[in-house]
């Protein structure tokens, strides 16, 4: 095993523990939470500075609105997680299946990348396949028969298409931060996370696919 692929393995072994320890006590949710947040603001703002330097107004205005969006996003999405993690455990599942959808997601898209390759997906990220983000569809799928008994108002198709959309969000979320990176000319948000890069790398598509998951199952 080389030395890039430990320290990956290492810090996703980490990564579940501290993802467990969340859920299951509530403290641990909320200081994990805040500084999660405010190291992957410190990310995506350090990356738009990147992508828009220029002295002039217009850059200047496009880097306060994504600080100001950014900042408010991941503010309401902390609250929001916290207020659903205390007091609502049908929400409560919701959550944890959108948390979960999001890293099978990336699980798949890596594995079947990796193993079949082939054409690019788009140029915004070199790295991804459309075998991978295949992958990424069949692996969140997966969690359906897991999550069929707690979200019973809903039905294997409904599930299936919410999954989809959710696989899709995610992705989504992977690749609108994979855009600023090309832009910017780095390969990850930081350093921070040995074999992973930064913290908003690794939760790009959590804080897309949150939004989505809680509207799709609210609303029918």
């Amino acid at each position: 095993m080389s030395s890039e692929l430990q320290k990956r393995v290492i810090t996703s072994i980490f990564l579940l523990l501290l993802l467990t320890l969340m859920f299951l006590y509530t403290f641990v949710l909320i200081i994990s939470l805040i500084i999660i947040a405010m190291i992957s603001w410190v990310e995506f703002y350090a990356l738009i500075s990147k992508n828009f330097n220029k002295v002039n107004r217009t850059d200047k205005i496009f880097r306060i609105f994504f600080k100001a969006a950014s900042l408010l996003y991941l503010s309401l999405l902390v609250c929001f997680i916290i207020i659903i993690k205390s007091t609502n455990h049908e929400l409560e599942i919701i959550l944890i299946y959108g948390v979960s959808i999001s890293i099978m997601t990336d699980i798949g898209g890596l594995i079947v990348g990796k193993i079949f390759k082939g054409k690019k997906l788009t140029k915004i990220s070199p790295k991804k396949t459309i075998s991978g983000a295949i992958g990424s569809f069949l692996f969140s799928i997966t969690l359906i028969p897991l999550f069929m008994n707690s979200l019973t108002n809903y039905d294997f198709f409904i599930l299936l298409l919410f999954t989809l959309i959710i696989s899709f969000s995610s992705q989504a979320g992977d690749l609108f931060i994979s855009y600023f990176k090309r832009k910017a000319n780095v390969k990850s948000t930081s350093d921070l996370l040995p074999g992973h890069g930064g913290v908003l790398d690794r939760i790009d598509g959590i804080i897309f696919a949150i939004p989505v998951s809680f509207l799709l199952f609210i609303s029918f």
